[in-house]
């Protein structure tokens, strides 16, 4: 297959796999990538994702990779309260949860982390449209379920500030049900105690 091929069937692609390529072309020699790679045709994104060079990358289409690259996956913690405006900063890796193992793939591209959480959390996403393609994208609620659950110890005041947490913004956006009703599926004392301290510090703040 030559690369004017490749980029013609694959144009709609943000990334793509080796699959993806046999599905076009049976015979595909593998070799052929680090061809295109040396010539600055494509980019590895991590052991078996590729895409083109050209691609202008956004935190949008960082999230589309993330997903597609480990699934069945989601955007959430850190990277979930950068993309709410609910913390200062913006997010260098972009984290998600899995119900796979936990993952930190190795690679010059960018940083993705993966979390392992347990089949029965696996909820508490939507997707998101970005220029005709969808991410999965842990909704506020259970992205601050998310983070708890993982670090159980942030529990004080002074944890809240260090997060320098948008209390305004995370006020004005958090459905206090959809909280309760997690908090219920979950049914851990320490989550339940961090949550509550967390509503506390926003009342307060």
């Amino acid at each position: 297959m030559r690369y004017i091929n490749l980029r013609e069937e694959l144009k709609d692609f943000i990334v793509f796999s080796i699959n993806d390529i046999k599905k076009i072309d049976e015979t595909f020699y593998r070799a052929r990538l680090n061809e295109w790679q040396n010539k600055g045709y494509i980019k590895k994104v991590i052991k078996g994702f590729y895409i083109f060079s050209d691609l202008e990358i956004s935190e949008n289409i960082l999230f589309l990779i993330a997903n597609k690259i480990y699934s069945p996956s989601y955007i959430s913690l850190e990277s979930a309260f950068s993309y709410y405006n609910i913390i200062p900063e913006g997010v260098y890796s972009v984290i998600s949860i899995t119900t796979r193992k936990t993952f930190k793939p190795a690679g010059n591209f960018t940083s993705f982390k993966y979390k392992k959480i347990k089949e029965e959390f696996f909820f508490g996403y939507k997707l998101i449209e970005f220029k005709g393609r969808y991410f999965k994208m842990a909704s506020l609620e259970k992205s601050i379920i998310d983070y708890f659950y993982f670090n159980p110890k942030k529990d004080s005041f002074n944890d809240f500030y260090e997060m320098r947490f948008n209390t305004s913004s995370l006020s004005e956006q958090i459905d206090l049900k959809i909280i309760k009703d997690y908090l219920e599926i979950f049914n851990k004392k320490g989550l339940t105690r961090c949550i509550n301290n967390l509503l506390e510090f926003i009342k307060n703040a």
